[in-house]
């Protein structure tokens, strides 16, 4: 068992944007095929520029604010409540569109 509380964590940046800052929960190591599980704030904005990862997919789940998703050229709205798959080799990008912050809870998995 490993138990996390989110408050305990210290934040980070992104990789593809490190002013936008996470909370990593869970990291390679800890469960097979694991990349991490985190959670990222962006503030009104920001932009994580488009990239793909070869052989990662990503389950993205907003938690708070308003977003855009660009995959592969299709932008997919971001609101609290929704839930989003990007798969292996998906061109992806997020952009908090919104006046607060959007909070994004995401996993990936290789």
């Amino acid at each position: 068992m490993k138990r996390i509380q989110l408050s305990e964590l210290t934040d980070q940046g992104v990789s593809h944007n490190a002013a936008i800052r996470k909370k990593v929960m869970l990291q390679p190591g800890d469960i097979p095929h694991l990349t991490n599980f985190s959670q990222a704030t962006f503030a009104p904005g920001q932009v994580a520029k488009a990239h793909a990862h070869a052989d990662m997919y990503e389950v993205f789940f907003v938690s708070a604010g308003t977003g855009t998703m660009t995959v592969n050229g299709i932008d997919q709205m971001l609101l609290p409540g929704v839930c989003m798959l990007v798969e292996p080799g998906d061109v992806h990008e997020v952009t908090n569109i919104g006046e607060e912050s959007l909070v994004l809870t995401y996993f990936g998995i290789a």
